[in-house]
């Protein structure tokens, strides 16, 4: 791996540099939206459906990012979180959205980042999984609708996918494990908190359709809305390229 395909003259994928990839949410949509994919994280990830290296995901841009065509970054997002009061390690993760822009605009390739409402990306886009029609039936069939916003700040000018539909449909999500997971505490009216199913309905929320434990369910992004993005940069990529 010494340079990025010649898409065009070549006839192959585009490759694409998941940063701070965690089980690969944001890897699945781009690769639905037709990207080779390889994914970095400081930690180890088995789960992880691409090729995979464990290694600091800034490092590991300044040397190899040039062998890509676009990357997309999800740093720490604790920090911001608006879960962040009930995780007492919160503030141990570091705050690397400013190093992760300065390391992609240094290599001069499109490139996205992702985090959570109440980071402060660029001009960012917000995307919800209503607008992906993200819905799955509880285990005892009652209708659920994902929300999970989440900001795209990218140098693509990038566009949404007809904004939030937020209906009258329960809304559930998947950011505490092992807690609020049947459908007694849902309908319980003093219930305080986001309604979080069981398992197999989040990651049918999700759109996760490959293996993953509860923390890592709580982390991802929903493969629609990268696939919906990815499909934007491989546009890029061909008008450069025409």
């Amino acid at each position: 791996m010494l340079a990025p395909p010649d898409v065009k003259r070549c006839g192959l994928k585009p490759r694409l540099l998941d940063l701070f990839s965690c089980a690969g949410g944001a890897g699945m949509g781009y690769h639905r939206a037709g990207f080779e994919v390889v994914g970095v994280d400081i930690r180890p990830q088995k789960n992880y459906p691409f090729e995979f290296h464990q290694a600091d995901a800034i490092g590991f841009l300044a040397a190899h990012g040039h062998e890509f065509n676009a990357v997309h970054a999800s740093p720490p997002c604790q920090v911001y979180s608006t879960t962040r009061h009930a995780n007492d390690k919160a503030d141990a993760h570091p705050d690397l959205l400013a190093p992760t822009r300065e390391a992609l605009s240094r290599l001069g390739l499109p490139y996205v980042i992702e985090n959570v409402e109440g980071a402060p990306p660029l001009a960012p886009l917000t995307l919800c999984g209503s607008e992906f029609g993200l819905r799955a039936h509880d285990v005892d069939g009652v209708p659920l609708a994902l929300r999970r916003h989440r900001l795209f700040e990218s140098n693509v000018w990038l566009m949404g996918a007809g904004g939030c539909f937020h209906d009258s449909t329960q809304v559930a999500g998947s950011y505490t494990a092992g807690r609020h997971r049947t459908p007694e505490h849902r309908d319980n009216p003093a219930r305080r908190g986001g309604y979080t199913p069981a398992l197999n309905v989040r990651a049918q929320l999700l759109g996760i359709d490959w293996r993953m434990n509860e923390h890592e369910l709580a982390q991802a992004i929903p493969p629609a809305y990268t696939e919906h993005i990815g499909r934007q940069l491989i546009a890029q990529l061909d008008r450069v390229a025409a």
